[in-house]
């Protein structure tokens, strides 16, 4: 292999990405599968897995990508996901837990009961799957080589801002906390625990503020770089973390935000002149 193929490339790695069908999970998955890795990719659709799966295997990858159906919603479903797990393979080298809920509504009516359901998904189906997993991750690992975890938490979780998503936001400071106390908890097993804290990305979950060109710039007008993020973007990332680049790496929230998290006030003291 070339230099940059030694540091980036997952070849004959076995991934895992939960919600792989849109958005990120999906920029994830073709990352990996372009670097060479098996991806096992699931969500509650099937069909929407499947035609993620055809997509990508038919741009010729050098891995590919399977797809089947999984539910992170319940204790039961995470059990099943994780039989289905170990079902298919003995080892698994890179676990992304990217399969995530949200919910808006204003702070005089949010209600108690969306605290329960965005939490559970969000940070307890996220912990209790990488517990399950451990075994598979702890046989893949090596001290040259550990096995990864990335978790996908939120610009929102790093920054005091809710518009709206009071449980999303918060359940995703949880899930940067949850990285690096499971970072500390994983490194003797040689597992390493990292996270994305994506500012805004065209995903199904943000269709809403950029589904179209026009609203997609105007919502980037609001972040430091101008844009918001691409493919790309995720794909660089992940194949760092994942590969012999990021072997050295864990308990860190990688902010994949076009500055959004370190931007503050320029007047902070002018408008006081």
């Amino acid at each position: 292999m070339s230099y940059f193929e030694d540091l980036f490339s997952v070849k004959g790695k076995v991934a895992l990405v939960t919600g792989g069908a849109t958005g990120i999970g999906r920029m994830i998955a073709e990352a990996l599968a372009h670097g060479g890795a098996t991806v096992m990719i699931c969500s509650r659709k099937l069909d929407a897995c499947q035609a993620t799966a055809d997509e990508i295997n038919a741009d010729g990858p050098s891995g590919r990508v399977e797809a089947f159906a999984a539910d992170v919603s319940t204790p039961e479903g995470v059990k099943a996901l994780s039989d289905e797990i170990r079902g298919r393979v003995a080892e698994l080298h890179i676990l992304v837990n990217n399969a995530g809920i949200t919910w808006g509504e204003p702070y005089e009516s949010f209600p108690m009961e969306q605290w329960t359901r965005i939490m559970d998904v969000n940070v307890g189906a996220m912990f209790t799957l990488t517990r399950d997993l451990t075994p598979l991750l702890e046989a893949a690992g090596s001290d040259a080589d550990p096995a990864r975890v990335i978790n996908i938490g939120s610009v929102m979780g790093t920054v005091p801002l809710a518009e709206g998503a009071y449980s999303y936001t918060m359940s995703k400071a949880a899930v940067h906390h949850m990285t690096k106390v499971l970072a500390g908890e994983l490194a003797g097993q040689r597992i390493t625990v990292n996270a994305f804290a994506p500012g805004p990305f065209p995903s199904k979950m943000t269709r809403f503020a950029t589904g179209t060109p026009e609203k997609a710039e105007k919502v980037g007008g609001n972040v430091p770089l101008g844009r918001i993020g691409a493919p790309a973007d995720i794909a660089g990332a992940t194949l760092y973390l994942c590969g012999a680049a990021g072997a050295y790496v864990s308990g860190a929230i990688l902010p994949l935000d076009g500055g959004m998290s370190v931007q503050t006030p320029v007047n902070l003291f002018a408008q006081g002149e």
